[in-house]
């Protein structure tokens, strides 16, 4: 069993959209970052840097063992399972590329976008805003491009998929708009149509308080799929 540190959020999805992918069991153990509960002393000791998600693997054929940092634990999620990582070092790297180009580039882009966007437009000044939403535009680009050729990143479904695919997913609060993107709209509307995906996706929503859950809870464009989770602690 693998207890998921959660609270729903794009980092956050893709773990659980990896763990549907690769049917692996596990439980959501929420943290309400609303309420600082990341900052607690107990759950530092699985997450240093005190933000979701974490992870704690409990069949190891040893001790339980905790991860931290989302593209670490796709990493770890993909050796375990044996999926969704070529083994071949050329392939390998290639999806590694695009996995860290996400965890480096399109998600504190995209994130910034967000933020100012929605929370903090007066204090900053529209310049601020214009320049995250320019850099999030051309990394989008970048995205469009490299989906020109493929159906999926690096030609392969891969865990560099399932990260990009969760931040996309709030492309319009990231001020981009996907028919500018048609090669990163066919993509986003092909992985939204995957069961796991949208089951990952949907995990949680009720932890966010109902005045608060806005866009999270609104009907995927992509697919009617729409699956019931366990609640806290029950395994998945």
């Amino acid at each position: 069993m693998i207890d998921v540190y959660y609270f729903p959020s794009p980092n956050t999805w893709k773990v659980t959209i990896m763990l549907e992918e690769c049917a692996l069991p596990y439980r959501i153990i929420p943290i309400d970052t609303l309420q600082g509960e990341q900052r607690s002393p107990e759950f530092r000791r699985i997450s240093p840097n005190a933000r979701v998600p974490a992870i704690v693997d409990h069949d190891t054929g040893a001790a339980p063992l905790s991860v931290f940092e989302s593209g670490a634990i796709l990493v770890y999620l993909a050796e375990k399972s044996g999926q969704l990582l070529p083994k071949g070092a050329a392939q390998r790297a290639h999806t590694l590329e695009w996995l860290f180009w996400q965890v480096g580039g399109l998600g504190p882009m995209a994130g910034q976008t967000h933020y100012f966007r929605r929370s903090a437009p007066e204090a900053f000044g529209i310049g601020t805003l214009a320049r995250f939403a320019k850099e999030t535009r051309r990394l989008y680009g970048v995205l469009d491009a490299q989906l020109a050729a493929a159906d999926f990143i690096t030609g392969e479904y891969s865990i560099a998929d399932i990260a990009c695919w969760s931040w996309v997913w709030f492309h319009e609060l990231h001020l981009q708009d996907l028919a500018e993107f048609p090669n990163v709209g066919r993509w986003f509307a092909a992985l939204g149509a995957r069961p796991a995906v949208l089951a990952g996706r949907r995990v949680g929503l009720e932890l966010v308080p109902e005045e608060q859950r806005g866009i999270l809870e609104r009907s995927d464009s992509t697919s009617g799929y729409v699956r019931q989770r366990a609640t806290s602690g029950t395994p998945v």
